[in-house]
């Protein structure tokens, strides 16, 4: 039997995000110091780990047969066939920056065993909330994509070149022209190119046809599932692009998607 998300499930899943990102946002005003990861883009602070915390516990909790996947580092293997999957914060720099361009995103997938044709696992559910703008998303398999409790409205199915793109390349990887070679042959096609620094905050706007589309490479499962989720409850195309050994991660209108996914294969 193919696992599934209960009503429940998507209920929990907006306390989680609400909660985490509202724990986060206290934690940043009372202050915080934050450490490289691998850059000084790439940072951590207490509240990332905080959140994941709160998170885990109540996950432990309420769904205990169920394993965890959390971007600082929380892991657990679960016998239901089911994962969370947690980024406590997304966008850390931005976060950490005082920007508003930042959330909490949880995603359920099914465990390795169902994949999509892209090879991804099974998302089952997605969750995004972005605490200093009150937006709350949710969306996956059989429950709309919604913006606080309103249903999202997909948009028209516009080519690439007539839509925005939302996109993340870290500077040093344009040094790099086996990935700087194939984002540069698809992000020179959009109308105009968005780097806002949070991949969930993108995804989520391309369900809301805010951006016609994104891509990224590289992205880990916290930083595509949740979003995911939500671009295709909301009637959108997803496709992953294996190009010079980097799986490229594209979301957005049927026509953008074929667009993007043709640009990087063939640069």
């Amino acid at each position: 039997m193919d696992p599934v998300a209960s009503p429940e499930d998507f209920a929990l899943a907006a306390d989680l995000v609400r909660d985490a990102g509202q724990l986060a946002l206290r934690m940043r005003m009372e202050g915080l110091t934050a450490s490289e990861k691998t850059s000084v883009s790439d940072v951590v602070t207490a509240a990332d780990r905080e959140a994941e915390a709160l998170v885990v516990k109540r996950l432990r909790e309420l769904r205990p047969e169920d394993g965890i996947v959390g971007e600082e580092g929380a892991s657990r293997n679960g016998t239901s066939g089911r994962s969370w999957v947690i980024d406590p914060v997304d966008g850390t720099y931005n976060f950490f920056a005082g920007s508003t361009y930042w959330c909490s995103a949880l995603a359920l997938r099914a465990d390795p065993g169902p994949h999509d044709v892209h090879g991804d696992p099974e998302v089952l559910l997605g969750a995004v909330y972005q605490p200093q703008e009150e937006q709350l998303w949710l969306g996956g398999r059989g429950y709309p994509a919604t913006r606080n409790g309103e249903p999202v409205t997909w948009p028209e199915d516009e080519p690439l070149n007539r839509i925005s793109a939302g996109t993340y390349i870290h500077p040093t990887w344009l040094l790099r022209p086996e990935v700087a070679g194939p984002w540069t042959a698809a992000a020179s096609r959009a109308a105009t190119i968005r780097m806002m620094g949070s991949g969930s905050c993108d995804l989520v706007r391309v369900a809301a046809g805010q951006f016609g589309a994104w891509f990224q490479h590289s992205c880990p499962e916290w930083d595509w599932l949740p979003g995911k989720a939500i671009v295709l409850a909301a009637g959108g195309s997803t496709a992953v692009a294996e190009v010079n050994g980097f799986r490229w991660h594209i979301a957005g209108t049927a026509a953008a998607v074929r667009e993007i996914h043709g640009a990087l294969t063939s640069a």
